[in-house]
């Protein structure tokens, strides 16, 4: 009588993988699992090259005033999933990951939402803006933010403005100098950069990385050799040609 292996393999497989399964299900059932302690909560927040507000010290605070922070409970106690939708509540979490492990370890994933600009409104709003337009409310927190001043409507702020802080923080070198944006009346964008006594008129937030790259080329080749308190007023809107206005107080003191 011949024997059939393909299907003896199949069998023997089926064994094997019910046989894991089996003993898995016992691992977590067995008496003594039922009376492990959670000895530590694993806290890791995803980071970006923007500082956001979550810190694992804020996680735990959050987690223990909604009372389900899970160090010392027993892990059969330990509900992964209110875990989860607590740290969403959050207004400054984008998503949260909870699992647990043999050995009494929980461990917790926060992806949080990254502001990239700051808006203190001529209206009088004061909020934060996420990298999706997304507004965030303000916060106890104290992170290096741009700061947008001016006339600043909320959709402008989703939108246009979002956009715009979104490109100047992609830049490392234009992160590091760009320090407050004011928005005008027609809605177009002066910057006022950490270097410098001139501010820098972009114009509409229109082709913004065109105009930061002329902009650029104007600071290692202009100002670096004519001095950057030279000029109290540069205009890059326009392709092809930067308007600069003379800084009047550094004319009379040479």
């Amino acid at each position: 009588m011949s024997v059939n292996w393909k299907k003896t393999i199949f069998v023997v497989c089926d064994i094997i993988i019910a046989a894991y399964l089996l003993l898995a299900v016992t691992a977590f059932n067995r008496p003594d699992a039922k009376t492990t302690i959670c000895k530590e909560v694993k806290i890791d927040v995803e980071q970006t090259i923007v500082e956001g507000f979550m810190t694992a010290e804020e996680i735990k605070r959050i987690l223990t005033q909604n009372k389900c922070y899970p160090l010392s409970l027993f892990m059969t106690d330990i509900n992964v999933r209110t875990i989860e939708e607590c740290l969403k509540k959050s207004p400054f979490v984008d998503n949260a990951e909870c699992y647990k492990t043999q050995g009494g370890y929980v461990c917790i994933y926060v992806k949080q939402r990254i502001p990239v600009v700051r808006v203190m409104a001529d209206n009088g709003d004061n909020y934060y803006v996420d990298t999706r337009g997304s507004l965030m409310p303000e916060t106890r927190f104290v992170t290096d933010q741009i700061i947008a001043t001016g006339a600043i409507t909320r959709k402008y702020a989703q939108t246009k403005l979002a956009r715009v802080a979104n490109q100047i923080l992609k830049d490392k070198f234009w992160k590091n100098q760009v320090v407050q944006m004011n928005i005008l009346a027609d809605g177009s964008v002066e910057i006022v950069p950490r270097v410098g006594e001139h501010v820098i008129y972009l114009g509409p937030p229109a082709n913004i990385e065109k105009k930061l790259d002329r902009l650029r080329k104007f600071y290692l080749y202009g100002l670096n050799k004519a001095g950057w308190n030279k000029y109290s007023y540069i205009n890059v809107e326009f392709d092809n040609q930067i308007i600069c206005k003379r800084n009047k107080r550094k004319k009379q003191n040479t």
